[in-house]
């Protein structure tokens, strides 16, 4: 079996199970953002009174933080007394960040976990081993009423990935590359696994990334087998590392399909208009006028991604014709780059702060763009409308392309602004 069908039948109380197969597992995280009031409703209406388990429950508030209008603070507001009223022990309210960060800074993920949520970029959570998958609010009521809930055991792609990255080209450009070339339907309700010598090089904040967009090519889970860049990570979060079994895939396991990429000479890549697998080298759109740009979100807000910008900006005035917004992806990243010194360093810069959570990856505030704009952002999706008009532009690189484009007031090779970095 594949670590991941051993997690699927370790919860469902099996001994084995195989791709295809219907199992009802126990779920030991199950998190709900402030998109979705409607699972408060369907808990209701299916007569739930009582949390299956208030410390296996997360709300976060992260795609309207803050609220943006009344009824966002309205479904805030029916959410914190939900989570009051059962006892629920996680919520990180409008101050903490996106979910698929704050929950990993609160060792609330580990391998071997079963972990759902309410958003489709769960499958973030394949970095630490885990298989993590987004449901809608009907699903994760049940959850909350049961603590368990059904799977078809999705079969496994294997995308293995080699060569050393040339500077200036991150993570981002990796899976931007494999998208392009692999599409957004390859892998529909299966599971991917990340492996190669080049995976094994990324920092967990890389993994993070490449894992995060394995639902834009269709993902039900990724997974990256935990090693010890993984237990580092755990324990430096307050987890016990001695109590998790680390599972491993059979040697004889067949996966449904094997992908080879030598990523040695790959160049910094762009996702231009209006699909995410609509790939092309940074060169072919060179020259592109930017009206803003965004690095932030669930891909890009991390503390790596902010340390770019920072790289690349320091001493140097953005474009007066372009907007540069910065989002850290949780409180947490937002200190430590206050620490550091970054976040005086790009407000000098230009940029824009604002609040952890999403922001205008989904086009909900902070930073939507107008009729006609062309936004550069180090986020996952680009299709017509994602960041406010659907008459606007929206091309995905890495951090160091978009904070390079921000300089410049046009798309460009970062490596050309990294003399110094």
């Amino acid at each position: 079996m594949h670590a991941l069908e051993k997690i699927l039948a370790r919860a469902s109380g099996k001994n084995r199970v195989k791709a295809g197969e219907i199992v009802n597992c126990k779920v030991d995280l199950a998190e709900v953002n402030d998109l979705y009031l409607q699972v408060i409703e369907s808990f209701e209406e299916m007569g739930g009174k009582k949390v299956w388990d208030p410390e296996k429950v997360v709300f976060v508030f992260d795609h309207y933080a803050p609220a943006p209008t009344i009824k966002s603070a309205a479904n805030h507001k029916v959410m914190r007394e939900f989570v009051w009223k059962h006892g629920i022990k996680h919520l990180f309210d409008i101050n903490a960040g996106v979910c698929h960060q704050v929950m990993p800074e609160a060792g609330l993920v580990f391998p071997g976990m079963i972990l759902v949520a309410t958003d489709s970029h769960t499958t973030t959570h394949g970095a630490f081993g885990a298989f993590g998958t987004g449901v809608g609010a009907t699903d994760l009521a049940c959850i909350l009423i049961s603590g368990e809930l059904w799977f078809r055991v999705p079969e496994v792609i294997k995308i293995e990935i080699n060569g050393t990255l040339l500077p200036g080209v991150l993570p981002k450009d990796v899976i931007l590359h494999i998208l392009g070339r692999l599409g957004t339907d390859v892998a529909v309700y299966k599971a991917i696994e990340f492996t190669g010598e080049t995976v094994e090089k990324f920092d967990i904040a890389g993994r993070m990334v490449v894992c995060n967009m394995a639902v834009e090519m269709g993902a039900k889970t990724s997974y990256i087998q935990p090693d010890e860049k993984t237990l580092t990570y755990l324990k430096s979060r307050g987890v016990d590392i001695d109590k998790i079994e680390i599972l491993q895939t059979d040697p004889d396991y067949e996966y449904s399909a094997i992908y080879t990429f030598d990523v040695s000479e790959l160049q910094p890549q762009v996702a231009i208009p209006h699909s995410v697998d609509n790939v092309v080298p940074v060169d072919a759109v060179k020259g592109t006028k930017v009206d803003q740009v965004f690095i932030g979100s669930c891909t890009g807000g991390r503390l790596e991604d902010i340390e770019w910008a920072y790289k690349i900006l320091k001493g140097k005035t953005i474009n007066d014709r372009t907007r540069l917004v910065i989002i850290p992806a949780s409180r947490n990243v937002f200190l430590e780059a206050i620490k550091r010194g970054y976040v005086e360093v790009l407000v000098e810069s230009g940029a824009t702060f604002s609040t952890p959570g999403c922001g205008p990856c989904l086009g909900a505030h902070q930073g939507v763009i107008a009729d006609g704009e062309v936004c550069v952002t180090a986020t996952n999706r680009n299709f017509p409308g994602r960041m406010g008009s659907t008459d606007a532009q929206i091309y995905l690189t890495s951090p160091a392309t978009a904070a390079a484009c921000a300089l410049a007031g046009k798309i460009v090779d970062p490596r050309e602004y990294m003399e110094e970095v």
